[in-house]
């Protein structure tokens, strides 16, 4: 037997990532993309694969396209849909289109061709037409009318972007110029599109809508559909809930709250009612999203309102109406629930890890999950039976691998509340011998440090090199119930810090963990923290820094894609009370700053704008301190692209190395 090898980014580029599952109408097959990258042309590919839910071998059903993605089996299922960009029959796609192919086999083919693109769909229910998105010139009628503007917009020798709106760019990505997102009925059978809200001021969220944004009745009359009343569209918007009558064109709004924001609808197997999230907003920026119901006729209700648990899109109606499906963490896991609604029951379906994908078809869940130890898989739910992987596409990789143990321990952290930290150890970890500490900070700052698997700050990779790594799920963090979540709003770094600080005091008093060999890193809030904690923590404490995207000047943030958030989260507008808004930004702190970091940004990041890397780099330089940088021209808020990764690795091991004492001749 080969002697297994620690786990090494190389090894992470070669895993295939499964994408969300869609059941057949009986069940028996799911269909999934799976994504693959290589490290020697720095480029990924996806195809779709069909699995067996019954105990057949997966089969790969299209090999074609470069990114073959969101396939959505028909309801009779006798076909699968999926976009693709793809050449067929002497013409290569410009923007994304609709592609159908038999599940058994054979060439896949193009229906219609929308010049604006497709960015995501649903099939009608009688299986002869789909609604999708496309964005488009509003002023604008007919199809032939967008083509053109399209063309003409493509030969456009100005490369300006001139706007008047709030929301003009969304992470990475400046918004189409001109164009708004509007929901279309597309005929199977002609390829002809219709834009359903043309002539009309309705339009979708502008920050990337998706197929959860809008669902089709099972009558196939009607589709309901998010969108923000507001007359300028900010990232905060308050989204309502309205219905477009399909024959008619008329459209009726019916949910708006000013107060609440709603999403995600999704119609009842009658079509009686409709499931959606909804969020006062108007309350507090940080209220959950909680499950809610809207009866024709009746109105609606938050149901979910006593359950201290933040629902996720999307939801999945059981077939006898009575409960519905969704993904919601509890204490840094995500799990599958099943909330009842007569007696407003949840309960665990599917234990995490990390629950990250869903389906449910004939009385068959498939469920696509990861953990700390392993990559997403597939699984199976029937009936009476065992869950059962109905995949094994990384199986080989990670056979080859020796992975360090993890656990889960708890601190007394600020407030005297009780704070989850993850542990990851190195590969053939022995108590009796000395290692050092590497905390990984989570960004957000409301979300959670998890029991999954991470392809750009994965756990076990840091622990290979050698360390014994935390993770805080600090003050703030998702997952643990309102107060805890809300408890730093106004107070950014406070809470945040005495949390990472009692996690490193309680692992300094492990005999196995060097004290002078203790670093610290996180990226966006994380890397936030770090910054923060160079003003803040004593030098020498920790022996080395990395910020990745951290927020280093709250001021100089407002040129973000998320300025409209300021104010809630940090308390004022930086205009009204700059002594609030620099007591919670690292930049004012900067003289106390001594400590070596790295500084890693990307041009592309529109959610921490690079200019905040670079000015926090330049600081360090002028106070003297010891600093790198690594910049990317071609990444954003994340590093995606293989080699970019590849390299994001080995400067952050070797800027570690640098700084630790037991490497220093």
């Amino acid at each position: 037997m080969a002697r297994k090898k620690p786990i090494t980014v190389d090894a992470l580029w070669k895993m295939e990532r499964l994408g969300t599952p869609s059941l057949s109408p009986d069940g028996a097959h799911a269909v999934v993309a799976v994504s693959r990258y290589a490290m020697a042309d720095n480029k990924a590919a996806s195809s779709l694969w069909l699995l067996s839910t019954l105990g057949g071998a997966p089969r790969q059903l299209t090999q074609c396209g470069d990114k073959d993605g969101q396939p959505r089996y028909a309801p009779r299922g006798e076909r699968i849909g999926f976009i693709a960009r793809r050449e067929q029959q002497g013409h290569k796609d410009e923007e994304a289109q609709f592609y159908v192919i038999p599940p058994d086999g054979g060439e896949a083919q193009r229906v219609g061709e929308v010049a604006t693109g497709v960015e995501a769909f649903k099939w009608c229910p009688d299986g002869q037409r789909i609604v999708f998105i496309s964005w488009v010139w509003p002023e604008l009628k007919g199809a032939k009318a967008q083509a053109a503007a399209l063309k003409d917009h493509k030969a456009r020798k100005e490369t300006g972007y001139a706007t008047s709106e709030a929301l003009y760019r969304y992470w990475d990505h400046f918004v189409p110029l001109g164009r708004v997102p509007h929901l279309h009925l597309m005929d199977i059978a002609t390829g002809k599109p219709r834009d359903l809200f043309e002539g009309t001021p309705y339009e979708l969220s502008r920050g990337e809508p998706d197929a959860g944004a809008f669902d089709v009745s099972p009558d196939g009359r009607r589709v309901v559909f998010a969108y923000d009343p507001a007359p300028e569209k900010r990232t905060d918007g308050r989204c309502a809930l309205a219905e477009v009558d399909l024959r008619s064109g008329r459209i009726n709004t019916i949910v708006i709250d000013a107060e609440w924001d709603f999403c995600a609808p999704r119609y009842s197997p009658d079509g009686s009612r409709i499931a959606f999230i909804a969020s006062h907003q108007g309350r507090k920026h940080t209220m959950p999203t909680q499950l809610a119901v809207w009866e024709r006729g009746q109105g609606h209700e938050v149901v979910s309102a006593e359950w201290d648990h933040e629902v996720h899109a999307p939801l999945l109606w059981e077939e006898d109406g009575q409960a519905l499906l969704f993904a919601t963490e509890q204490k840094g896991q995500r799990h599958l629930w099943r909330f009842d609604l007569p007696d407003r029951r949840p309960e665990v379906v599917v234990s995490g890890g990390w629950v990250q994908a869903f389906d449910k078809a004939a009385g068959t869940l498939v469920s696509v999950a990861d953990a700390a130890e392993h990559p997403a898989r597939a699984t199976a739910h029937l009936p009476g039976q065992a869950p059962r992987r109905i995949e094994r596409f990384n199986d080989a990789v990670m056979a080859g691998l020796e992975l360090g143990r993890h656990e889960e321990i708890w601190v007394e952290g600020a407030l005297g509340d009780p704070v989850q930290v993850w542990l990851y150890y190195p590969p053939g970890f022995d108590a009796k011998k000395k290692y050092p500490l590497l905390q990984v900070i989570h960004g957000g700052p409301h979300t959670a440090a998890g029991d999954n698997w991470h392809y750009r700050w994965n756990n076990p990779v840091f622990a290979a090199q050698g360390y014994v790594v935390a993770a805080v799920n600090y003050h703030g963090s998702s997952s643990f119930g309102h107060a805890f979540k809300d408890s730093i709003t106004h107070r950014w770094g406070e809470l945040e810090l005495q949390d990472i600080e009692a996690a490193t005091d309680a692992l300094l008093k492990k005999r196995y963990i060097d004290k002078k060999r203790v670093f610290a890193t996180g990226g966006s809030y994380g890397g936030f923290m770090v910054a923060w904690m160079n003003a803040h923590v004593k030098p020498g404490r920790y022996a080395a820094y990395v910020c990745h995207a951290g927020c280093f000047d709250w001021t100089a943030m407002f040129a973000d894609d998320a300025w409209s958030w300021h104010s809630k989260e940090l308390g004022a507008w930086y205009w009204d009370d700059m002594a609030k808004i620099h007591a919670q930004s690292p930049h004012a702190f900067a003289k106390a700053m001594r400590t070596p970091t790295l500084v890693i940004h990307g041009a592309l990041d529109y959610r921490v704008p690079d200019a905040q890397g670079l000015a926090y780099y330049n600081t360090l330089k002028a106070l003297g301190v010891d600093a790198r940088l690594l910049w990317f021209p071609d990444e954003n808020h994340w590093v995606v692209k293989p080699r970019n990764s590849q390299l994001w690795y080995q400067e952050f091991f070797g800027w570690l190395q640098r700084h630790d004492p037991a490497r220093q001749g």
